[in-house]
Formats: structure tokens, C-alpha cells, sequence
């Protein structure tokens, strides 16, 4: 088994990888830390994860080149993140150049980016799209819809060495086709070559419970679910899908080499994926993928209780995000689809406490007009919202059943 030397170097400035273990007995290193790690029962920063040091859970501090020696035989790097705080992505930039430096046959895989974009990317890739024209062919203001200026740095990265980009995800649609009636509902050349899921394990049951009980949806139940409820259990197949599309399309790269020495595919993907090896690490060794490194940033507000032993294979820690690391994100709340070829979006879900139902909005809405422009495209909405300054108000017409009426969204100032 290869081992990681831990080491400290006074004065080093590091970036803190979390590396997320599936089980203690498939460990992909084993780690002896340099000294005794400190007490993790207090929320105390100090105690935890400083910023711009690496730790490995529940084992004592490393450092980046004892990351990186041990990352260059790995088959895959995942680098988790929360998608909104720009401290995470800058992290991920750094990590991307020191495996880029230790690795240069690599090829970076991007859960932003549903797989049907790929020559989008390859095209990005090589030179051949601006900068906007990428951003439109590849959807994502309708896909992904989150501040493209977090990921940015990322694809130029990737453009400026020409490092293969690879879209890990797939289509929203056959994500809820599939949390609603079951993975064998769905006839095999509508799966975008998805196989079925590994079963999850009883901690990953539990772990995706309350992030379930905290989504808002409909008929939602007052009481404590378990996790033997129906509609549970169809938010469960639903991740699962998501976890082993992106595992799918790793493997796909290995898959499709030749006998020549296989690349290192780094994971640009939420935490959520990887946390305690439950979600993209399961599917990837029931793929027969098992040189795995997770790696995490660690937000140093986060309570040290959260970071056990199975967390992460190492966590680098980073301030907290604030006004400064979060773009402010303007949003309607709403889900919509355009209503014909003729413009209009169709509105079919309308957010609890959101700025659209304080608006009176409802489901089944069409909006055909925003701050006086035609509704044609489905980015029209988003490219108007984007722009909304806070402390404004938003007209729009919208035909409500044979009828049509105007509707004002005002969004809230800034909290001072």
C-alpha cells in the first residue's frame, strides 16, 4: 500500500485538499501524521483546519507536496466545492496547477456541463469559441445558471494548456424521469448510456435524509420521514443517477485509451458528490475504479465535529464565505419551460417564500413580456433577472388563462 509522508514546514502556504475515503479498509493511503492531530471536539478554528493548511482527518496536518506526490499515481482527483463561494474555485485553480505540473495527461471533468455539450467543450478547448460564444452554446445560463465568473478561471486554465474538458453530467429531465417512476422505466436508449446505479449504503440513507427533508416540494409532510418513505427513496435514485452518470463518464475516459499509460481525470464536482465516499467514489469502484483521492476545502466556521475520520482523504482549509467570495445571484424563483415557438415562458413550479410568489405568480403562468421585452428565448428571462439591481422592481405581462395581467417582482435592497 503506498503510504503518505506527513510532514509541517513553518511558513509553507498550501492549499488544503479534502480527500474523501469510501470505507477505512479500501483507504488509498495510509498516513502518519507528524504529530499528535489536536483535539477536534471544539469548534475552535485552531483546533480544526486552519486557513491555508492541509489536514488529514482525524490524523494530524500534511502538506501540499505529500498531497501532490501521492495524487500523481491516483487514477482520478476529485476536488469538491459549494458551487456559490468563489474561495473554493480559487482553491480548485491552484489545485488544478500543481497536478497539472505533477500529471500533465490530464483531462478535467466538469459536473456543470450535461454531456450533450461535449463538442461545445472540445471546441472551447482548442481555441475556436469566445468567450460568450461558449457560454451560450454550451447552455449555461440555462443549465447551470450560477455566476459563470466562479468558474471562468477554470476553462481558461483548461484552454490556455489545451487539457481535455469532459461533461459529466446529464439532462435534468432523465433525472426526475427516473427519481419518479424508477431507474427500469426509463427504455435503455433514453438512459445517455447510464448503467444502473450501485445500491447506496445505509450511511449514505442517512446522510441524504435531511437534505431531503429540507427541499421544498409538494404535499410535504409535517412529520419526520423515514428512510423507508416512498418519496424518499425516489429522491435517493434520483442522486444516485446524478452520482453515477459523472462516475460513468469518468470510467469513460479510461474505457476508451489504448494500452498506452491512462490520464489523470480530475473532478470539478459539489462536495455533496463526494462526502464520506458515499456518492461518485461508490459508483466509481463498483465500476472497478478503486485510485480515488478526494479532496475538499474546508470552510474554517464549519463545526470540527463534522470532520471525521471517513470526511475526506484531506481537507485544506479557507475563510468562510462572505459578501466578497459570493456573488450576489438575482433569481425570480421560479422553474419555467418556453411555452411554444412563439416565446412565453410557462411557468411550472413557483418557489415557497421566493421573490415570484410574493409577486402573486403562479404555476401555469406565461410570462410573454420582461421590463418591456418579448419573452422569445429560454435565456431572455435569466439575462433580465441577472441584471435586476437590488431595491428595484420588475414589471411583467404575463396571460393568465384567457386573460392577461402585469406583475411587478421587487426585489429587496441590500441588508446593510
Amino acid at each position: 500500500m503506498t503510504k503518505w509522508k506527513v510532514s509541517i514546514r513553518s511558513g509553507l502556504v498550501s492549499i488544503i485538499l479534502l480527500v474523501w475515503v469510501v470505507h477505512s479498509e479500501n483507504l488509498p493511503a495510509q498516513i502518519i501524521p507528524a504529530h499528535k492531530p489536536e483535539s477536534l471536539g471544539s469548534n475552535s478554528v485552531r483546533e480544526c483546519v486552519p486557513v491555508a493548511h492541509w489536514v488529514i482527518p482525524r490524523k494530524g496536518k500534511t502538506d501540499l507536496s505529500n498531497i501532490i506526490k501521492h495524487a500523481a499515481n491516483q487514477s482520478v482527483i476529485l476536488l469538491g466545492e459549494t458551487h456559490v463561494n468563489r474561495e473554493h474555485h480559487r482553491w480548485q485553480l491552484q489545485m488544478l496547477a500543481a497536478l497539472y505540473a505533477a500529471r500533465p495527461d490530464m483531462v478535467i471533468g466538469f459536473e456543470m456541463f450535461p454531456r450533450r455539450v461535449q463538442r461545445v467543450l472540445d471546441q472551447w478547448v482548442v481555441g475556436e469559441l469566445s468567450e460568450a460564444a461558449f457560454l451560450k452554446a454550451s447552455e449555461w445560463d440555462t443549465v447551470w445558471r450560477t455566476d459563470a465568473s466562479l468558474y471562468l478561471p477554470l476553462f481558461h486554465f483548461a484552454r490556455m494548456n489545451r487539457i481535455p474538458m469532459r461533461a459529466l453530467n446529464i439532462d435534468t429531465k432523465l433525472r426526475k424521469q427516473v427519481a419518479e417512476k424508477g431507474f427500469d422505466s426509463i427504455p435503455e436508449n433514453e438512459r445517455e448510456g447510464v448503467t444502473r446505479p450501485a445500491p447506496p449504503s445505509s450511511g449514505y440513507l442517512d446522510f441524504l435524509l435531511p437534505i431531503y427533508e429540507a427541499h421544498d416540494r409538494k404535499d410535504k409532510k409535517k412529520e419526520r420521514n423515514s428512510r423507508y418513505d416512498p418519496d424518499f427513496l425516489r429522491f435517493v435514485i434520483g442522486q444516485q443517477l446524478w452520482d453515477r452518470a459523472m462516475a460513468h463518464e469518468i470510467h469513460g475516459v479510461f474505457s476508451t485509451q489504448g494500452q498506452g499509460k491512462s490520464p489523470l481525470v480530475v473532478a470539478i464536482m459539489g462536495s455533496g458528490h463526494i462526502m464520506h465516499g458515499f456518492g461518485v467514489p461508490h459508483q466509481l469502484k463498483d465500476l472497478g475504479i478503486t485510485k480515488i483521492t478526494s479532496l475538499l476545502p474546508w470552510d474554517t466556521n464549519k463545526p470540527c465535529q463534522q470532520l471525521v475520520a471517513d470526511y475526506a482523504d484531506a481537507v485544506f482549509g479557507v475563510s468562510p464565505a462572505s459578501a466578497e467570495t459570493t456573488p450576489l445571484r438575482q433569481r425570480l424563483g421560479i422553474r419555467y419551460e418556453m411555452a411554444s415557438q412563439n416565446g412565453g415562458a410557462r411557468v411550472l413550479e413557483v418557489e415557497k417564500g421566493s421573490i415570484a410568489e410574493k409577486a402573486n405568480m403562479l404555476e401555469n403562468d406565461i410570462i410573454t413580456e420582461i421590463a418591456g421585452l418579448s419573452v422569445m428565448e429560454i435565456g431572455d428571462l435569466i439575462a433580465v433577472v441577472k441584471r435586476q439591481a437590488p431595491g428595484t422592481w420588475l414589471p411583467l405581462k404575463v396571460k393568465r388563462g384567457n386573460g392577461e395581467i402585469e406583475i411587478v417582482a421587487k426585489f429587496p435592497a441590500l441588508e446593510k
